[in-house]
């Protein structure tokens, strides 16, 4: 057999050397080679296609109309956890690739092999661990009370051993759950598991097996200590969805949001709660983010965001105090801290109000991470309630985007978010002018427009 073509690549920058050595001589960084295979030294046997909605869709010999394919409809298959078929989208797409990564211990290996246990009896099924043995895999499917006649597990890491044995499998599998994708390795490689060649190479593999066999795949990522995926950027563009398991320390809701998604809206969310049994849905994520106390509280304001199709509602808190630093600090946990520190001076400029001598921190309640302009307005009421030590009328809530010049815009959705805040009892809402509902749209509710920044601090008051 002849040798592979291998050449050693910065994960930094991209470029390739014929040899490895400790530092990249085209940026500049240490240890960052790593090998990669040019020519492999023998093509890959192709699985066998099964006839299927995919067959034959992988042979790009044939020039196809567009409006030819177009009339193909995706078979979605329901995972039996709502939660996880709203972040997919309405449910697994066959074929599709799926890249679910998240902090040690947050749950994704939980998550999947109890959606795995539910597909199981309606679909063949494989779970591959390459860090786990199967009596620890089938101790922890006893513990959640899962059934175990339906599943079916593989503890290999080798990628042509996995292929192998799913194709010899009878019935073939449908859904593949590779746990975790940096364990596994190629034998065309002679990196290290985990490597960047090793990562790509097996992703490649395990991505052109589910396009060819119509075989549905999750794999499980690593992520970093900067909280990215291991491994090779190209990883997240290599597959159909990447979904991040989120959560904070201490608490026992967990979000799974996705980032990417072919074959769906993309930043949908999906809610939670860890338990005994393993994971389970919160029908209702509103609730959970608002506060338990029946009485306003001063540095506090509630807001309507929107996660993908579904609104929520997130309390918002913030903390003004005396500083005693020469720089005064500005801390914000599940915000951007650039917007915190433009707002305030929005708030200086605009509303007459100076923080400049006060540490501030903002809280966003629950870990959501707000990423939509709706909730700069919130942010300043409740800067505002923690400054005067004077909380917000009750039932109160408000959002909307705060300009520089101290406009207040319109965010999308506004009816649909007045609608969301009225059905869990708010009486109050601070809204932009372009987002004001026609009059007695909501019975019950008082909605106030406002158009400028100093209109809504005095609404506030």
């Amino acid at each position: 057999m002849a040798k592979a073509k291998t050449a050693y690549v910065c994960s930094e920058c991209g470029a390739s050397f014929n040899k490895w050595q400790g530092q990249c001589g085209e940026c500049g960084a240490w240890n960052t080679l790593s090998e990669f295979v040019v020519e492999p030294a023998a093509a890959a046997g192709r699985p066998a296609v099964r006839h299927g909605s995919w067959a034959g869709r992988v042979d790009g010999e044939a020039i196809t109309p567009l409006w030819d394919v177009g009339q193909a409809v995706e078979q979605r298959l329901s995972t039996g956890i709502g939660e996880l078929d709203r972040v997919l989208g309405g449910g697994l797409v066959e074929g599709s690739v799926v890249l679910v990564g998240g902090d040690p211990g947050i749950g994704k290996s939980t998550l999947l092999l109890q959606a795995l246990a539910l597909m199981a009896a309606r679909v063949p099924a494989l779970y591959v661990t390459g860090e786990e043995s199967l009596a620890q895999v089938a101790g922890r499917a006893q513990r959640l009370g899962l059934p175990l006649d339906k599943l079916h597990a593989l503890a290999e890491t080798c990628v042509e051993k996995i292929l192998a044995n799913a194709a010899r499998a009878t019935p073939a599998p449908r859904l593949l759950v590779a746990d975790s994708i940096q364990t596994l390795w190629s034998e065309l490689l002679t990196a290290a598991p985990g490597s960047v060649s090793q990562v790509r190479e097996s992703a490649a593999r395990l991505v052109r097996f589910a396009k060819e066999t119509g075989t549905s795949v999750f794999l499980v990522g690593h992520v970093t200590k900067e909280g990215g995926i291991a491994g090779p950027r190209v990883l997240e563009h290599m597959v159909d969805a990447v979904l991040y398991f989120e959560g904070e320390s201490g608490s026992r809701f967990r979000v799974l949001r996705a980032f990417k998604n072919r074959f769906g809206a993309v930043n949908e969310l999906g809610v939670f709660a860890m338990g005994d049994k393993g994971l389970r849905e919160v029908p209702n994520p509103s609730a959970i983010f608002l506060s338990g106390s029946r009485t306003a509280q001063p540095g506090s304001a509630v807001m309507v965001t929107r996660e993908g199709t579904r609104p929520l509602l997130v309390e918002v808190q913030a903390l003004v105090d005396q500083s005693p630093l020469a720089n005064p600090r500005r801390v914000a946990l599940g915000l951007e801290q650039n917007r915190l520190a433009m707002l305030l001076a929005v708030l200086h400029r605009h509303g007459g109000v100076g923080v400049f001598d006060q540490d501030v921190f903002v809280n966003v309640v629950g870990g959501i991470r707000l990423q939509e302009t709706a909730a700069d307005l919130p942010v300043l009421l409740a800067v505002l309630s923690s400054l005067r030590d004077r909380p917000l009328a009750e039932k109160t809530v408000a959002f909307g985007e705060v300009g520089l010049s101290g406009e207040i815009r319109p965010v999308p959705n506004g009816e649909e978010r007045l609608k969301e805040a009225a059905t869990h009892g708010f009486r109050r809402a601070i809204v932009p002018r372009a987002n004001a509902p026609k009059q007695g749209a909501f019975k019950g509710m008082e909605v106030i427009a406002v158009e400028r920044l100093a209109q809504a601090l005095e609404a506030a008051e």
